[in-house]
């Protein structure tokens, strides 16, 4: 994991995102409709909406968006016609990649998800070609730069409310949960003032695989930035080493 930082990774990731709000506000307004056809309108008996507005909080997006998209997703009849599809596939050198999608036109996205992959000289493979390659896992950072306690406080605190596991790097903290816990220790930690660069379930690589070929990196990237500008493409989790 050479040169591996999720810190750096996030704010790379938030720099683009603000680069094209759109974007991420649509990812995170797909996000609220499922969430409330899944389990209502109502965040304090629905946790994984109550997931989602954290993120959208964290994304800058303005609580009266954040209502509106709520009351829309209540109401709206089409919300019905998302599916859910994740695809797997390889980039340049094997690299690992899982899609996560949600759409109304799965014919679509599919050939644009596999026009992406072809592009950049990787391939879409079969459901479970390299998900077994990472872990389901809720992750939180915590930058030090935002941090107000100590480590070892905040390791007890995260630890105390069910996380899995506590790490310390550079220039961040990480905390890893079981995706069931997730939200109880994200709760936790915001009752407390606990500021989180990143709180999300996700997909956690088991190893990192390090590009040096620069024709692979050109063409790899090609693939990512394909995916990311998709509307939709909800997520994206790869194995690169950037």
């Amino acid at each position: 994991m050479s040169g591996h930082s999720k810190f750096a990774n996030i704010k790379h990731k938030k720099e683009k995102n603000d680069a094209k709000k759109g974007k991420i506000f649509t990812i995170i307004g797909r996000e609220i409709v499922i969430a409330v056809k899944e389990g209502g309108p109502d965040p304090e008996n629905n946790s994984k909406l109550r997931d989602v507005i954290a993120k959208a909080k964290a994304n800058n997006m303005p609580n009266d968006t954040i209502e509106r998209g709520i009351k829309r997703a209540a109401g709206d009849a089409n919300a019905d016609n998302y599916e859910v599809i994740t695809y797997e596939g390889y980039g340049p050198n094997g690299i690992a990649i899982i899609v996560d999608t949600l759409t109304d036109n799965k014919n679509r996205t599919a050939a644009n998800v596999r026009s992406a992959f072809t592009k950049g000289s990787g391939n879409v493979g079969t459901p479970g070609c390299v998900s077994f390659m990472f872990d389901k896992k809720g992750q939180i950072i915590v930058a030090k730069e935002d941090c107000e306690m100590e480590a070892d406080d905040l390791m007890m605190m995260a630890l105390d409310a069910g996380a899995e596991d506590f790490s310390e790097e550079e220039d961040c903290y990480e905390i890893i949960t079981d995706p069931d816990d997730f939200s109880t220790v994200r709760e936790a930690l915001e009752k407390e003032g606990v500021v989180m660069a990143e709180a999300e379930v996700t997909m956690i690589p088991q190893n990192y695989v390090e590009l040096t070929d620069e024709t692979a990196i050109k063409n790899l990237q090609r693939t990512l930035d394909l995916l990311e500008d998709d509307d939709d493409v909800q997520a994206i989790y790869h194995n690169w080493d950037e």
